[in-house]
């Protein structure tokens, strides 16, 4: 019996004393735990933070632009520092480029193209004469041209070519497709003949208009009548080819 208590009383000292030293070192451990996190508090507030920038104030003109420009000692850096401060630089505008003037190129000029030469269809002709002719106008109706009013010309060309500006003449002084201009006549433009008339003989035009109204009010006059020819060296086309 005396034994048995012995070995229970061993026993119990031995959890007692292993309870006592996890006690102890749990304790331990809290104390190291406070103690760093207490260091680390420490050196944080008595830390200095540097600077991210040197700044330096430069009063500078409204007119002037601020550039980067070394100062003295640059390449130096203290702690704290991450390059040189800004100084004002002066503002030079930048020259406005020099633009030259395009050569413009000059057609050549044709053969036999002067200042007298205009174009007519497409080709340059000149004045060739001048020639005195009794003129008279006409219209394509049947009070102008009876019968043969029938919307074309001797050459098989509609009345409204040209915008109905043509000439009727006698074809053995003026051939067909003959280029006249006559003053007051289709804003002295040059016009084709493409039409003759039983009463156009000799030097004798007969201008065709729009109306049979228009047709008497040019009435009958003499003018000087310009002949052209073309200027190119190129024979005139066959008019009855042309319709």
């Amino acid at each position: 019996m005396a034994a048995v208590e012995k070995t229970t009383h061993q026993v119990s000292q031995k959890e007692g004393a292993l309870i006592s030293r996890r006690v102890l070192y749990g304790a331990g451990y809290c104390v190291l735990v406070v103690m760093t996190a207490y260091s680390a508090v420490v050196v944080k507030e008595s830390r200095q933070a540097l600077p991210l920038i040197s700044v330096q104030t430069v009063a500078v003109d409204a007119n002037e632009e601020v550039v980067a420009e070394p100062g003295p000692g640059a390449g130096e850096l203290k702690p704290g520092e991450y390059g040189p401060p800004l100084r004002p630089a002066k503002f030079v505008p930048i020259a406005e480029p020099v633009v030259k003037p395009a050569k413009i190129q000059t057609p050549r000029s044709q053969s036999g193209v002067t200042a007298e030469t205009r174009w007519f269809n497409g080709r340059p002709v000149r004045p060739a004469k001048v020639v005195q002719m009794l003129v008279t106008g006409y219209s394509p109706d049947a009070r102008s041209c009876g019968e043969s009013a029938d919307g074309l010309t001797a050459t098989m060309h509609s009345v409204e070519t040209n915008a109905f500006r043509l000439v009727a003449a006698d074809p053995t002084v003026l051939p067909y497709g003959s280029m006249l201009s006559v003053p007051g006549y289709a804003s002295e433009l040059i016009v084709p003949v493409l039409d003759c008339g039983g009463m156009i003989k000799g030097n004798r035009l007969d201008l065709l208009f729009r109306t049979h109204e228009e047709a008497m009010k040019w009435g009958v006059k003499h003018v000087n009548v310009t002949i052209w020819e073309y200027a190119d060296g190129k024979p005139a086309e066959n008019p009855r080819a042309m319709r």
